[in-house]
């Protein structure tokens, strides 16, 4: 009895060693979630956290999966991977791979990410990251207070916008009251050669209420704060559940598909405190209060403890908006 008692305690502590070593093959002052100041001015992010002892690595920049990476090499601090292999087609040559390094420093975060084409050319992408605050608690929005509404687009031209990358095609106008982005673009990929469109004011917490009109099989989205990006699609779009009618895209499925069909005047009302989302599509709530950690793909800049703009995805498809009020909240 007291011999197998003594291996009961031997196999218990082997494994508490085993997980204590897991557990410190990363820096514990890493652990967290991280947005990144980059040199390309790019947006990024950085999540490290420990699954049953191992560590999970997520990164994106600009757009990317937000699922853990693969193959990640912890040794003397650092830590890298593969972030991205781009190649020309689904199963085309390769244009160039992202390797990510990053450490602490001196209690900072550093790292880069380091490009090399498919000529040998190199590139490289430095960054330093701001450890974010631990997300709040979930607000009861019944004692949230809103101040009067602002009328964001005024239905004659792009006054209070401006394009957030201008060297881009703008595809944005103003036609019989309707805020319209025209491209040739059809399909769903990621990035295009045309501009999408922000407010020139930028807001912390609010309620949104916003129509658009998009056609079947194209796709747009809103950007609140230039962080979270409320999906725009039809209800019959091929993109469903996480990419869906409704949802915080990749982050948020909708709890029912309460889209059009394409070619409708559709209405979004959003709220967001204190990180925390509620989506009302068509006046059905699909999200309630739901708090989204991270930004999704796309955002503008990662950092939720500043105000940022309401961003409109023009890159992809043809869509129209109008009635675009804001209300801020007031604390």
């Amino acid at each position: 009895m007291k011999h197998g008692f003594l291996i009961t305690l031997l196999v218990a502590a082997t494994l508490f060693v085993g997980v204590l070593a897991r557990a410190e093959s990363i820096p514990e002052e890493m652990i967290g979630d991280w947005s990144l100041d980059l040199s390309s001015d790019e947006a990024g992010w950085i999540s490290v956290e420990l699954n049953e002892g191992d560590p999970e690595i997520s990164m994106a920049v600009d757009t990317g999966s937000i699922r853990p990476h693969k193959n990640v090499v912890i040794e003397d601090g650092h830590v890298s991977f593969r972030l991205r292999t781009s190649r020309d087609g689904r199963n085309g040559p390769v244009l160039y791979t992202d390797d990510v390094d990053f450490w602490m420093e001196n209690g900072q975060l550093i790292g880069h990410v380091h490009r090399v084409h498919a000529d040998g050319k190199e590139a490289w992408d430095h960054f330093k990251g701001k450890k974010l605050p631990p997300m709040p608690p979930a607000p009861h929005l019944a004692t949230v207070k809103f101040g009067e509404p602002i009328e964001l687009f005024n239905g004659k031209d792009l006054t209070g916008w401006e394009l957030r990358r201008p060297w881009k095609k703008n595809g944005w106008s103003v036609q019989d009251g309707v805020l319209v982005n025209e491209t040739p673009k059809t399909d769903f990929s990621a990035t295009g050669s045309f501009s999408n469109l922000m407010t020139e004011e930028l807001f912390e917490d609010f309620k949104l209420h916003i129509e658009f009109f998009i056609e079947a099989n194209r796709n747009s989205g809103v950007y609140l704060r230039g962080m979270y990006e409320a999906q725009v699609v039809d209800r019959d779009s091929r993109m469903q559940g996480l990419q869906g009618a409704g949802s915080v895209f990749g982050r948020v499925a909708p709890s029912e598909n309460a889209g059009y069909e394409g070619g409708k005047w559709q209405t979004y009302d959003l709220t967001l405190v204190d990180r925390h989302i509620t989506v009302v599509l068509n006046g059905i709530k699909v999200v309630d209060n739901e708090p989204v950690r991270l930004p999704t793909g796309g955002a503008m800049h990662t950092d939720p403890t500043l105000p940022g703009p309401i961003y409109l995805q023009g890159d992809h498809t043809s869509v129209k908006y109008r009635n675009t009020v804001l209300a801020p909240r007031v604390k």
